[in-house]
């Protein structure tokens, strides 16, 4: 079974740049490879390649180390843009979850 895509990729839309900036935002703690992320969100390697240096040089993520040949990144929680996106995807939460309930009270 699929997941349904979270709030923040169903109002920005379904493209690899907002999969993979939605992915960060959510799984914010941990630490990933290029790869697992692209096995997560199901974008292409090459695709993910262009959107990872992206990443990297708006400091979006960092890279936190090596295990064994793949190197690991994580969400910069420290960069200003990246407080106001975890901010903002939480506030987009919590206005869908608003939204559903008035739905089903309806």
């Amino acid at each position: 079974m699929i997941d349904p895509p979270s709030v923040f990729v169903t109002v920005f839309g379904e493209t690899p740049f907002i999969k993979v900036l939605d992915f960060f935002l959510m799984y914010d703690d941990f630490d990933y490879s290029k790869c697992q992320v692209a096995n997560e969100t199901g974008v292409a390697r090459m695709t993910m390649d262009k959107i990872w240096n992206e990443l990297i040089r708006k400091d979006i993520i960092f890279k936190t180390g090596d295990i064994g040949r793949a190197e690991m990144y994580r969400l910069n929680k420290k960069n200003p843009m990246v407080k106001a996106l975890l901010d903002f995807d939480l506030k987009l939460c919590a206005v869908a979850a608003r939204n559903e309930m008035l739905s089903v009270k309806a």
